[in-house]
């Protein structure tokens, strides 16, 4: 298992601690993005957990057309700059068009490819061509072992920075589930595997023309996943969920972050790690 350095302080994978990848789905003002950041900053080095700040500056795949989808390239990255100098935490947001890959990379510790875009070689090669870690979600339609196609075409830019996260597969309309056994799967090509348990109780489409899903459910599939043995977790928090510009059914509420990690670690610390 290579370690992935995302920082100085902050790293991932070969036995780490358990690293916690978490903020709002999208960043839909500076003031709930800073004020997320400091709360979870806090929690986790309570915790003595790594952690990267996460947030969307555009939320290209959208239901509707009529979506939020954010405030943009430009300003979202001067929002996660500040997140980035005022917190001293690694920042990570997604690419849509290679166009971006400079400029997110001039910001940002992480590059994620979306999970809709995780077979188009281009975006991987540019996010990659940053030189800065790429995390590549697991398509909904894609089987785990497929996904050493996307880790290949990293590694093809001459980087080994890669981590993977597995989001659920679809399963009939407006469902996901997840194969807990997609993790070793993935974990076995070599790099990080993240767990992202806030996407993966989503209900595609759901509701017609926004996305729902089923909250109740992360706690299950948060223990599952850790004691599966994954390198990290993918969490969307927000103060209140349920007034959320996107993902409003499936981001977790920020008062209750605290106790659900101190349960992954308790879990995490009982994993053998290879």
């Amino acid at each position: 298992m290579k370690e992935i350095e995302i920082s100085s302080n902050v790293k991932c994978g070969n036995g780490n601690p358990l690293l916690i990848i978490a903020g709002p789905c999208s960043i839909e003002s500076e003031e709930l993005v800073m004020n997320v950041a400091e709360k979870m900053k806090t929690i986790t080095e309570k915790l003595n957990l790594p952690f990267v700040f996460k947030s969307s500056f555009d939320k290209a795949n959208r239901t509707s057309i009529n979506s939020w989808r954010g405030p943009g390239l430009e300003k979202g990255l001067k929002i996660l700059e500040k997140v980035k100098k005022t917190f001293d935490v690694p920042v990570l947001t997604d690419i849509h068009e290679t166009s971006q890959a400079e400029a997110i990379g001039d910001v940002c510790d992480i590059i994620q490819i979306p999970a809709f875009l995780c077979r188009q070689t281009d975006l991987l090669v540019a996010a990659a061509k940053t030189g800065k870690i790429v995390n590549i979600k697991k398509g909904q339609f894609l089987a785990p072992w497929d996904m050493k196609n996307a880790v290949t075409k990293i590694e093809e830019t001459g980087s080994e920075k890669c981590m993977l996260t597995e989001r659920g597969t679809s399963f009939g309309y407006n469902t996901l589930v997840v194969d807990m056994s997609s993790l070793p799967v993935m974990r076995s090509f070599g790099y990080p595997v993240i767990m992202d348990t806030t996407h993966c109780v989503q209900q595609p489409g759901g509701q017609g023309t926004i996305t729902g899903g089923k909250r109740e459910m992360i706690p299950y599939l948060m223990r599952a996943a850790v004691a599966t043995g994954v390198d990290g977790l993918f969490l969307e928090v927000h103060p209140e969920p349920e007034k959320g510009l996107s993902d409003s059914t499936t981001m977790l509420h920020l008062d209750g972050v605290e106790d659900l990690l101190k349960m992954a670690k308790d879990i995490d610390t009982l994993i053998p790690k290879s």
